[in-house]
This record gives structure tokens, C-alpha cells and sequence, in this order.
């Protein structure tokens, strides 16, 4: 006969049991959108010239007439999505939940790349609101590695979106009434010297299954 006290440890044992086996399949990883070796999953619109070198990103133009944008083939809502970048020259952007307009117009809310004092870490709203928020000068100073790579995390659900630049929130939105859904883009400003680079751009997936 067992005792009703063994009876509710062994009880306690199985259930621990059944939680560390749950776990053990369902975590966090990061799934690469860009491949290291090619534009798969994005196409250029507008002026410039986008190639892939060493595992890089790499943008340049030459006082274009056309912004130079480089568009992910997907659409995203909701997401966690985290790059690294360097800017040579110019300045530079990573879109969220945009839409293309010819010829070449992309519009929704623009995190910031480019050196300090550039607003580097901020949200600005193309073709709408313009600045929603930014970090002051002497933040993005301190933070910012200019000529440097540099890593970005963003993270956007629903109107919650959040910007960190080198591990420090540079943005937080709690009900940001902008666009829901769309693509990723990679920007080159028109009518600049661009030399901008991204990298390991990987997007968070949450893996449920039992």
C-alpha cells in the first residue's frame, strides 16, 4: 500500500517530468533571412546597386536619383528580427511592414541606420508622421560605433515595438497606430554617396510543437 504522502511526491516527480519534456521541444531560435551568399528572399527596386561580399550586404550608389532599396520577398506582421550593420557613407534605414510605391517610395515606419547624430536608433514614418522617436545625440553617441559594426534588435506586436542598438532600447512604442504588415527593406538615400552593409539579418521563431 502506498502512503498517501509518497503517493503526492511521486505525483510531484511526474509532473516536473512532463514540464521538462514539454520544454525540451518547444524554445527560441533564430532563423537566418538572408543566406550569406546570395539576394535569395530579396530584389532590388530603384537606383544603386545591392551585391553580396564575404558574407555581407553591401549597397552603394553615387548621388542617385532613385532611393535604392532592397525589399524582402515575405511579408511580416508580428516579429522578432535582429541584424548587424556598418555604414562607410551616407545614411541609411532597415523598414518594417512596408509597402513599395513606385518608383521608389517605401512606405511605413524606417528604423534608423546610419552614424551618430543621424537619429541612429530611431523610428521615423516615411511619407507620414516623419520622427516618432529618436535618441538623443549624446545617446547615440555613447552607444553607436561609428565605422564600426553595430547590431540592432527590433521587435514588433501588434503597435508594441521596441529598437535596440547595441543592446540599449533606443525605442519604445506602445501603441503605434501604424501599418501592420508588410515587407523588410534595406534603404540607400537618393542624391548620396552610399556604402552601407548588413549582415546576419535572422528573424526569431518560436518552436511549439509537442
Amino acid at each position: 500500500m502506498v502512503s498517501v504522502g509518497r503517493r503526492h511526491d511521486t505525483l510531484a516527480v511526474s509532473f516536473l517530468l512532463v514540464c521538462l519534456t514539454t520544454s525540451s521541444f518547444a524554445g527560441e531560435t533564430w532563423k537566418p533571412l538572408f543566406d550569406g551568399k546570395t539576394l535569395d528572399g530579396w530584389h532590388p527596386v530603384g537606383d544603386g546597386k545591392w551585391t553580396v561580399e564575404d558574407g555581407v550586404i553591401v549597397g552603394r550608389a553615387d548621388s542617385e536619383k532613385l532611393y535604392g532599396l532592397l525589399f524582402s520577398d515575405g511579408e511580416f506582421d508580428d516579429f522578432d528580427v535582429r541584424f548587424k550593420f556598418k555604414v562607410v557613407s551616407g545614411d541609411s534605414g532597415f523598414y518594417i511592414r512596408t509597402i513599395f510605391k513606385d518608383p521608389d517610395q517605401a512606405h511605413g515606419n524606417q528604423v534608423q541606420v546610419g552614424h551618430s547624430g543621424s537619429g541612429v536608433g530611431g523610428i521615423y514614418e516615411s511619407y507620414g508622421r516623419g520622427w516618432i522617436q529618436k535618441p538623443t545625440d549624446a545617446v547615440q553617441r555613447k552607444i553607436h560605433k561609428d565605422d564600426e559594426w553595430n547590431q540592432m534588435a527590433i521587435s514588433a506586436h501588434g503597435g508594441e515595438i521596441t529598437v535596440h542598438l547595441n543592446g540599449v532600447k533606443t525605442v519604445d512604442l506602445e501603441d503605434d497606430p501604424g501599418r501592420r504588415k508588410g515587407h523588410f527593406a534595406l534603404q540607400m538615400h537618393s542624391g548620396n554617396v552610399m556604402h552601407v552593409m548588413f549582415k546576419d539579418i535572422e528573424m526569431k521563431v518560436i518552436d511549439t510543437k509537442p
